[in-house]
């Protein structure tokens, strides 16, 4: 292993998480403004906390996760490179096919894991964009509109009233930043618990079918990294796109949550299992801290309803 107390297979997976925070673009297709919400961004912490209680309960339950990444990771890679990310091309899509051949083909191989690799890592910044985009495109409720005289109708006035306050006051793609903080808390706990052993070796175990690629988790060589962990990477860059971040300084996340995720991949040297959701929700806070860049104004226009790629 060398000096390090990981391997360069641990430093590639490193390095395409990394990547995923420099790749997202802004935007949300038309169709998907009608299913916009600030509750979506309970997705993140519930990802975790859901899928490990159900494991814990349900180990079988990991073989379908498995032929649902199986069967939505190839064509969100192909939105990824032809829509979701800066630069994206829709005949680009086509790549997906190809990648999809060599997973199956070579699977067990270098050249699968790496095909893999790329599938199930593109698909996290369409999830990320979509994601970021149904939470950052919710309209906030005018609390300026005058209050009915009389009975129910003046309660609800009031309570409308209330709620417009505090989601002024909380910009809308805050509420992600917090719950990917709380996600990533929550994988902490989990894993230096030992909660997450059991249900997580369950899953990375289990297979569609006998020579069929596992999308449910990233892999190259000896390393390994959870769907999440590598989702949580597209979230933030898609998150730093929305608020208009430059092309350079999503670049310069992506630059400090490598170095991040390297150094606290010290630990290692002391521990088997390290939840590598920590670095992105440090640079998370690095890059923006809970409530994100002050001028609120380009955050808004950024995540609004335009459905092309920021210029790549």
């Amino acid at each position: 292993m060398g000096p390090l107390p990981y391997s360069g297979w641990n430093a590639v997976l490193v390095a395409v998480q990394a990547l995923l925070v420099a790749l997202p673009a802004a935007g949300l297709p038309a169709f998907a403004h009608r299913f916009a919400g600030r509750a979506w961004s309970l997705v993140l912490p519930l990802s975790i906390a859901v899928v490990v209680g159900v494991l814990a309960v349900l180990p079988g339950a990991a073989v379908g996760l498995t032929w649902l990444a199986l069967i939505a990771t190839p064509p969100l890679a192909a939105a990824a490179v032809g829509w979701g990310a800066r630069g994206a091309r829709p005949w680009l899509a086509v790549l997906a096919v190809p990648a999809l051949v060599v997973a199956i083909t070579a699977e067990g191989e270098r050249a699968g894991q790496a095909a893999a690799l790329a599938i199930t890592a593109l698909s996290c910044v369409t999830l990320g964009r979509l994601l970021v985009g149904v939470v950052g495109g919710v309209p906030v409720p005018d609390a300026s509109a005058p209050l009915p005289d009389h009975g129910a109708a003046q309660v609800a006035g009031r309570v409308r009233v209330a709620t417009g306050r505090v989601l002024e006051a909380v910009p809308p793609l805050a509420w992600i930043r917090i719950a990917l903080v709380a996600m990533a808390v929550i994988d902490a706990v989990l894993v230096f618990s030992g909660g997450l052993e059991k249900p997580n070796d369950a899953l990375n175990a289990a297979v569609p079918a006998a020579d069929l690629p596992r999308l449910q988790f990233v892999q190259f060589g000896t390393a390994s990294m959870g769907y999440g962990d590598v989702f949580v990477a597209g979230v933030l860059g898609a998150v730093l796109a929305a608020e208009g971040a430059s092309r350079r300084r999503q670049f310069a996340a992506a630059g400090a949550t490598l170095v991040l995720s390297l150094l606290f991949d010290l630990l290692f040297e002391v521990v088997d299992t390290l939840p590598a959701t920590v670095p992105i929700a440090v640079a998370l806070l690095l890059f923006g801290g809970l409530r994100g860049p002050r001028d609120r104004g380009a955050a808004a226009s950024a995540a609004g309803p335009s459905g092309a790629a920021a210029p790549g």
